[in-house]
């Protein structure tokens, strides 16, 4: 693993419309000109809850990752007008920002318990940050979908509309299993576990893969996707940092760990996650083949153009990303077993 100073190069395809450069003593891991991928820096990042405590968020986020743009890109930055009319491309993007809003506002709530429960200052401060950064999320998808003809008198009516169902058959038996070990079981390495693993862990690789496949039909989308994957990346790290060192200290807590692990598994296999990205990548498909021209030689990853890729190709390419990501995280962790 190398330390947070290290650059790590992203290697696909990536334009970065923020509007102005963070300044030079913002670490790495970020800036959005030099932050690695989310695969790249989730894999590769030692970061920890001394190193990322209150004072390197208010530091690193808000002049950093952000450069002062609170809605996660430039104000002259828009969609495309293809995405903002009716169409596949629109349909695709709001149900994925709406499903993405309620899923951080969830996230915030139950984080919420994480920084209630810390055993220590460090995890008190780091948690209390990204419950920040979830919140933060959650508005800024949420608020996008104003730029795609939502109008704001209809905006909570509308992302409750376009997510009830993921809502209620992904979002909720999810939000169960974390509240009985927050609330109920009063578990801070249970709740790390599941935010990190089964959360976060899963979900990530496909913040990464929207991001890429926005860049060209909305560059804000793909800018708000990039800056909440740059979150991502340090909550995916510190979290595991915080069970490696817990299971260091408390070798008999692993199987127990892993118990948790493989109900969560148990959980997702049941969910119908297939469906719901199917559904968004067929729209999203049939706007990629009336569009196509928008894209020229655009390359969602090196070497394959996304006017090229089939929405097939973009699920399994997303799964991936997320099996890797879940295989080297839970090594760091100690936790490889449960692959």
């Amino acid at each position: 693993m190398t330390t947070s100073t290290t650059t790590t190069t992203a290697t696909a395809s990536r334009t970065p419309t923020a509007s102005t450069t963070a300044p030079a003593d913002i670490p790495v891991e970020a800036d959005p000109d030099k932050a690695p991928w989310l695969l790249d820096g989730a894999e590769n990042l030692e970061l920890t809850p001394a190193v990322c405590d209150l004072r390197y968020w208010l530091n690193a986020v808000p002049r950093g990752t952000l450069r002062g743009d609170v809605l996660g890109h430039a104000a002259d930055v828009r969609p495309l007008d293809v995405v903002r009319e009716p169409g596949p491309l629109n349909s695709a993007l709001t149900q994925e920002l709406a499903y993405r809003s309620v899923a951080e506002e969830k996230a915030t709530r139950a984080i919420g318990y994480l920084t209630a429960l810390a055993p220590d200052n460090d995890c008190m401060e780091f948690y209390a940050t990204q419950l920040i950064d979830e919140a933060r999320h959650a508005m800024v998808f949420r608020t996008h979908l104003l730029q795609l003809g939502v109008s704001g008198a209809q905006l909570p009516t509308t992302v409750a509309r376009l997510a009830a169902t993921d809502r209620e058959q992904i979002l909720e038996p999810l939000e169960n299993l974390g509240l009985r070990v927050l609330r109920d079981e009063r578990d801070f390495i249970g709740g790390v576990l599941v935010l990190t693993v089964l959360v976060e862990g899963v979900l990530a690789p496909a913040a990464e893969l929207s991001e890429r496949k926005w860049r060209v039909f909305d560059p804000a989308a793909a800018d708000i996707e990039r800056g909440a994957a740059i979150d991502e990346i340090r909550h995916l790290t510190v979290g595991s940092a915080i069970i490696r060192d817990h299971l260091r200290a408390n070798p008999h807590e692993k199987e127990r760990l892993l118990d948790l692990i493989g109900e969560g598994y148990a959980l997702w296999n049941k969910l119908p996650t297939t469906e719901q990205l199917t559904r968004r990548e067929e729209l999203f498909q049939q706007g990629v083949e009336r569009h196509a021209d928008l894209l020229g030689d655009y390359e969602i990853w090196p070497g394959r153009r996304l006017a090229d890729t089939t929405a097939r190709e973009r699920m399994e390419t997303g799964q991936e990303w997320a099996a890797r990501l879940q295989r080297t995280r839970l090594a760091h962790m100690g936790l490889e077993e449960a692959t």
